[in-house]
């Protein structure tokens, strides 16, 4: 009896190391995959070390109809209890149900550890039996998620109002019940060696580009970093120029958009823990475009479409063209207005550009204040907070009037793009275009758009040139650029991507 003891303490120890071969690092690639025990007391005893015996494991023991010791392992608040009792025990210790298993067409098995404490650690319930070298695996995932609501950042007037949540499922299931393709491809992938996060990669075999899918996924595979608690990340670690203020991927909580680029030849990427999916790759034409432009008649879409553009090019230059005209140019202004603007700017003891940088920082703060604020209280006190500062700041002669309604309407003209990524990099190039006017006018503007422009003609997005069809011109793609052209004369795919089925609209199918 003593040497079964003696026996048994050297297999203890043996597992024990084994489980724990980094104990000071837990991270699912340092959990050795060792198999499983035929004994069930050494497979708890390996899970419980490898997750350093957390308090919010839980370990149910029981004996089945055959009398044989079970366990279901588990972390609390992650499972459904109500599936444990009801569909796994339930129907392995009742002797009138004549299985041994629960019965699910989502039942798997694994021998591995760490396979096992990847699943724990998804939300997953392991059941175990002595006598058996194996784990069987029930999906039972039930803790509380947010339900599919409206798009915070993507409002429209005409179009769905559902999108993404923060489960994957949720979301890849919202992009079926939009595209019915059977083509439609979903790779699976795991990145963050202590998040694990579970990523789906989207396409559409015989549109998508096979080499530009191979970089997608090439890219990701790269990645090896300990964590990944949203699409951002992905974002920033697989765009080909990092430096640049421009995204080169896109974002959006809207799953019709994601279909609609989908269609278009792109790849989605779907990350668990966010409502943002990210589309690659992007173009600069996509920023200011709206899914509600396919949703209204062609010449409403066009109307709104250039309404942004004019929006976005006032957000960026409206500043900068008031210092440069009042600085330098004074006599391309209307005499009228030259005095007024003079008048106005009697007071004023700085310069149009330090005046200028004031109100705009200004307005910056209290645009972050007004977004960190809680929902009701955060838009009143940016409205109020701006009328209150631009007020007094008429009063006491530090601004002049003209300069409070140039900043008003430059806000506002930012809020214009559908896009908060691309309205941020506008926001942030307004400063330096600013300073370039206060020193050199007009031909400080014309040089910062000069270079602005090499930079965006220079970038690529997974191979795809950011300007096009600007640059290089692509006649077929202007149809839909500055207008949108009429659904009928857009019967193909942009050729930008190289699409493999450039069809979308028979000619047969035309109205």
């Amino acid at each position: 009896m003593s040497q079964f003891w003696k026996a048994w303490q050297k297999r203890k120890d043996t597992l024990q190391e084994k489980a724990l071969h980094h104990h000071t690092d837990r991270s699912m690639e340092n959990i050795s995959d060792i198999e499983l025990s035929l004994v069930i007391d050494e497979n708890i005893m390996m899970i419980e070390k490898s997750l350093g015996d957390c308090d919010d494991l839980v370990i149910r023991r029981f004996r089945d109809k055959r009398d044989t010791d079970c366990a279901i392992v588990f972390l609390d608040g992650m499972v459904d209890r109500n599936i444990i009792s009801e569909f796994i025990i339930t129907y392995m210790t009742n002797p009138q149900i004549p299985v041994d298993l629960p019965a699910s067409n989502e039942l798997e098995s694994t021998d591995g550890l760490r396979q096992v404490i990847r699943n724990v650690l998804s939300g997953t319930a392991v059941l175990m039996r002595n006598g058996e070298s194996k784990a069987y695996l029930n999906n039972t995932r039930g803790w509380d998620r947010r339900s599919v609501d409206e798009p915070q950042t993507e409002s429209v007037v005409r179009g769905p109002r559902d999108g993404f949540c923060e489960t994957l499922c949720v979301n890849s299931a919202l992009i079926r019940f939009r595209l019915k393709d059977p083509n439609l491809r979903v790779r699976h992938m795991v990145i963050g060696q202590r998040t694990q996060t579970d990523i789906y990669v989207m396409y559409i075999e015989g549109i998508a580009h096979p080499p530009m899918v191979q970089e997608v996924l090439a890219r990701m595979e790269k990645i090896n970093v300990d964590s990944i608690l949203e699409s951002g990340y992905i974002e920033q670690l697989i765009q080909d120029r990092r430096w640049s203020p421009f995204p080169q991927i896109q974002n959006t909580e809207r799953p019709d958009k994601v279909v609609a680029n989908l269609l278009e030849g792109k790849v989605g990427i779907l990350v668990d823990g966010t409502p943002f999916a990210l589309i690659a790759p992007a173009v600069f034409s996509q920023f200011y475009q709206s899914p509600e432009d396919y949703y209204e008649r062609f010449y409403i879409a066009t109307l709104l479409r250039l309404i942004r553009i004019i929006s976005i090019s006032i957000a960026l230059l409206l500043p900068s063209l008031y210092i440069a005209f009042s600085a330098f140019h004074p006599e391309m202004i209307p005499s009228r207005l030259v005095i007024a603007m003079a008048a106005g700017r009697s007071t004023v003891p700085f310069p149009s550009l330090v005046e200028a940088l004031f109100m705009e920082l200004a307005i910056e703060i209290l645009r972050e204040a007004s977004v960190r604020l809680p929902g009701p209280i955060g838009p009143t006190i940016g409205i109020v907070g701006a009328l209150v500062v631009g007020e007094a700041a008429v009063s006491a002669g530090l601004v002049s009037p003209v300069m409070v309604i140039i900043v008003a309407v430059t806000t506002i003209g930012s809020f214009a793009s559908p896009s908060y990524s691309a309205a941020i990099a506008i926001r942030m190039l307004r400063f330096p275009v600013m300073l370039l006017a206060g020193m050199f006018g007009l031909y400080g503007i014309m040089l910062f758009l000069i270079v602005i422009l090499i930079h965006l003609s220079s970038l690529k997005s997974f191979g795809v040139p950011y300007m096009s069809p600007l640059s290089p011109l692509n006649l077929r793609g202007m149809k839909d650029l500055f207008i949108r052209a009429p659904h009928h004369l857009l019967r193909t795919r942009p050729t930008m991507f190289h699409v493999h089925d450039e069809i979308r609209m028979r000619e047969d199918e035309k109205p």
